[in-house]
């Protein structure tokens, strides 16, 4: 590493400071997984997160309850405009029954994720919300359902959600047009989310890595989005083609960005809780392991019934769709023993004391 850049990478971990210039830098210089600069970064990524979190890893349960939506994001595999894919939609008893044995397992927070999917009407998910709070009061209840309105949003609230996952998925509206179709634009996600911090929800951003026509820039621009939004939660991954949209020749995002971006997240955000995603593992088959390492301490195991999995495919070969609940967990955790940390039974909260 030549002096330029140890002084970059000195103030940036002593300081938190860079300026877009250095963080391009700090972003794609010496990209591999056993660089000096890499290891470096993976090492005070997880020594901070360890200084707030120890050795913790949370476990969200996933429920992926629709696959229709209304969206035809270039990117997507449910995708409105993909015709090949077998849509389903689960019952609210479904949806109560996967928590039921989630709760069981050990999962204290549940993610109720799905497409734009009209069917489930503001009263519909305000029904499924309130009756999972009923059952389970010590749980976090997070939804992952796309872009509402801020009356919509706040009836989740009111309801019994409390956690938020929307992904800005990239925070240069040129970029954003290029993944997106004309009546998708970056100003309405951006929007919702500080609607939904406004109201009160713990509230999750982030981006693909390696999207198609993704720059450097486009990268230190989510960076900065994400200083100016001060989320609690930051979900990235790797950026993977499904055959059945305009990306489905479009090169697959590499291990080492998502890493290094894991790392420098880590280091700018010390408070975020950061998931090491199935993307990761489906691209690798340690990835998971590695983006705990790189400063991640948050895993998503799947609940929803296996006879689903494998329909909600927002890009192909995604692991772990043929076991059961209790299998994904019991693996999960010796991978995470294995890495070094491990799961706990616990709502995981955000240590906002450390923003």
């Amino acid at each position: 590493m030549d002096r330029e850049m140890q002084l970059i990478l000195d103030n940036f971990i002593n300081n938190k400071d860079a300026n877009d210039s250095e963080l391009a830098m700090l972003i794609e210089t010496d990209l591999d997984i056993d660089s000096e600069l890499t290891i470096v970064l993976r090492e005070k990524a997880d020594k901070i997160r360890q200084s707030i979190y120890g050795k913790d890893v949370y476990i969200r349960g996933l429920i992926e309850f629709t696959n229709y939506c209304k969206n035809n994001c270039y990117y997507c595999g449910i995708r409105c405009g993909n015709v090949k894919v077998n849509r389903y939609r689960l019952t609210k008893e479904e949806i109560l029954e996967c928590c039921r044995e989630g709760y069981e397992l050990g999962f204290r927070t549940f993610v109720l994720q799905g497409g734009e999917d009209m069917y489930y009407t503001d009263d519909i998910i305000c029904d499924i919300v309130s009756s999972i709070r009923t059952l389970y009061t010590d749980v976090a209840i997070t939804l992952s359902i796309g872009e509402k309105s801020k009356e919509s949003y706040e009836s989740y609230y009111k309801a019994g959600a409390n956690r938020y996952l929307l992904r800005h998925e990239t925070a240069t509206d040129e970029h954003y047009r290029r993944l997106h179709p004309k009546e998708l634009a970056f100003e309405t996600r951006k929007k919702c989310l500080y609607n939904l911090k406004e109201i009160g929800y713990q509230v999750g951003a982030g981006f693909m890595v390696g999207s198609p026509y993704q720059t450097t820039e486009n990268l230190v621009a989510d960076l900065r989005f994400l200083q100016e939004l001060q989320p609690d939660m930051i979900g990235i991954g790797p950026f993977i083609p499904h055959n059945e949209t305009p990306f489905a020749d479009a090169k697959q995002g590499g291990l080492e960005l998502t890493l290094r971006m894991l790392s420098i997240l880590r280091i700018m955000f010390p408070y975020a809780l950061l998931p090491s995603t199935t993307a990761l593992g489906t691209i690798h088959p340690s990835g998971r392991e590695l983006g705990l390492k790189a400063g991640a301490n948050v895993v998503m195991p799947n609940l929803s019934p296996v006879g689903v999995r494998k329909l909600y495919e927002l890009y192909e070969n995604k692991i772990c769709t043929g076991d059961e609940a209790a299998e994904c967990k019991i693996c999960l955790e010796k991978r995470v023993e294995n890495a070094g940390y491990k799961i706990v039974t616990d709502r995981g909260d955000v240590k906002k004391e450390y923003k």
